[in-house]
């Protein structure tokens, strides 16, 4: 519907047939219609189609305003945004209404005359869909007057009203979402005072500003998310409110490191021009997502925090831009990811992990480090033969015996390319070694140093890091060191 077209009086409206419709049920309608033609509403939400989104639509079918329980970074607030899919992308409204009256059941005093006073004359607004979220971070200090309102003594005074007339109210932002989906982040953190107005808002319809008494007939649908109660010490849902939350939705990480790659490669903001010159192995991608998950289950790292896609997200972030910032300063026109880069994305890591006692003792930049390390020799034995074991010994014969004659290698973090390929090609039997297992031409040298680190992995070789350089070399070489100094 073209917007001049649309009516601007109440008369115009009903004669264009117009009903009134609750918000709970346009998300039904909407949802039931989606259903039937196949449509996803929830575009851009991965791993979720057999559990989480099932949840919410058998939810919005039933009505119910609904809870999203789980841990940071499980898309509880990306799912709740994408609700406005489902409602009509235009709804009339009483014009100049603060609380977005539906023109056929107004719930105000002031409009509720004023429609009984122009009737079919009274003029129409639209609202889109757009502006018909609203969204809460619940903090310990949201009072009362945020939420619900206030009694504004300047207006009783101007109006020459008692405090417990209606018109009175300075209205909060809850009913200044009236007809729209209205979301609360972290509701455990809210006083319990101020969730006892909410679920009196839910249940009852009536809300005590000050000792006075009012009554609001909101139309809202309201979504709430929270941590699960044995995570978070900020404090919990009281009873009674989550007595009136009628479904409660448990959502939980991606169950497969596919999903998982799904969802960072989706949500990084990576630039055409970096996706044009940078190329990244497979395994890098690979690389990330078992790393969160070492994240998951190491025991340095609290489990009832959780570690967020968000992680991961970032992580592949730096990853392009440490090899970006490489390329930039050797003016290269394109470049291949290294292991060495890896160590670029610890900034993406260190704040995004609650370390348990133990972690704190070795601190976030070694557990950063021991992530980096266990998952490469996770990823080395993935694709290549356990060096520890004796059938495998001769395979690595060559390599080891270089480091073995007092080689080393060292790789710069911003060589350049030739320089950094030239210092892997040196080490006698690696460039062999790779050639049997035929790698694509652009990650020969990813897996000659992927090699090198199972080494390390192994204790076979060693490595040690001076500022910007990482150090391959035998590993009795510093004792003797230390032994002759």
């Amino acid at each position: 519907m073209i917007m001049e077209n649309r009516a601007k009086t109440l008369g115009e409206l009903l004669k264009g047939g117009y009903t009134s419709k609750s918000i709970k049920d346009e998300l039904r309608d909407n949802l039931i219609n989606a259903l039937q033609n196949k449509k996803n509403p929830f575009e851009g939400i991965f791993g979720y189609d057999d559990t989480v989104i099932p949840d919410v639509q058998r939810a919005i079918l039933s009505r119910h305003h609904f809870l999203l329980l789980g841990l940071r970074g499980q898309a509880k607030t990306k799912i709740a945004r994408l609700l406005t899919n489902l409602l009509d992308e235009w709804i009339p409204y009483l014009e100049g209404s603060e609380l977005f009256e539906d023109p056929l059941l107004p719930i105000t005093s002031h409009s509720i005359r004023k429609v009984k006073e122009q009737k079919e004359d009274v003029a129409i607004s639209w609202l889109h869909r757009s502006e018909r979220y609203v969204e809460k971070l619940a903090t310990p200090d949201v009072s009362v007057a945020d939420l619900i309102g206030d009694i504004d003594p300047i207006k009783a005074a101007h109006l020459k009203k008692s405090f417990s007339d209606e018109e009175v109210i300075h209205y909060g932002l809850l009913p200044k979402s009236n007809r729209c989906i209205f979301v609360i982040n972290e509701i455990p953190d809210l006083q319990a005072r101020i969730q006892v107005a909410l679920f009196n808002i839910l249940q009852e319809q009536d809300v005590q500003i000050k000792g006075f008494r009012f009554k609001m007939p909101l139309d809202l649908q309201m979504v709430f998310t929270a941590n699960p109660e044995d995570y978070t010490h900020r404090g919990s849902i009281i009873t009674p409110l989550k007595d009136r939350i009628e479904s409660q939705i448990l959502t939980h990480y991606p169950k497969s490191i596919e999903w998982a790659q799904k969802i960072t490669k989706s949500e990084a903001h990576i630039t055409p021009k970096q996706k044009e010159s940078i190329h990244i192995p497979s395994k890098a991608y690979l690389f990330i997502e078992e790393m969160v998950e070492f994240a998951r289950n190491s025991e340095w790292i609290d489990p009832k925090s959780g570690v967020s896609p968000r992680l991961s997200i970032s992580a592949l972030e730096n990853l392009y831009s440490t090899a970006e910032r490489r390329s930039l300063i050797h003016n290269e026109s394109s470049t291949t990811l290294r292991i060495t880069d890896f160590w670029g994305m610890i900034p993406s890591m260190t704040g995004k992990m609650e370390l348990l006692y133990e972690g704190e003792q070795e601190g976030p930049y070694q557990v950063a480090l021991h992530l980096i390390s266990e998952t490469l020799k996770k990823m080395f034995l993935a694709s290549y033969p356990d060096p520890t074991q004796s059938k495998n010994k001769a395979k690595y014969k060559d390599i080891l015996k270089w480091f073995n004659e007092g080689n080393q290698i060292q790789l710069l973090n911003d060589s350049t390319t030739e320089a950094y390929q030239n210092e892997l090609k040196q080490v006698n039997g690696l460039p062999q070694f790779i050639a049997q297992l035929a790698p694509k031409e652009s990650d020969i040298y990813f897996e000659m140093e992927l090699v090198l680190h199972g080494l390390v992995a192994h204790q076979l070789i060693s490595l040690s890091f001076l500022e910007s350089v990482t150090i391959f070399k035998d590993p009795l070489a510093d004792a003797l060191n230390d032994l002759w100094n």
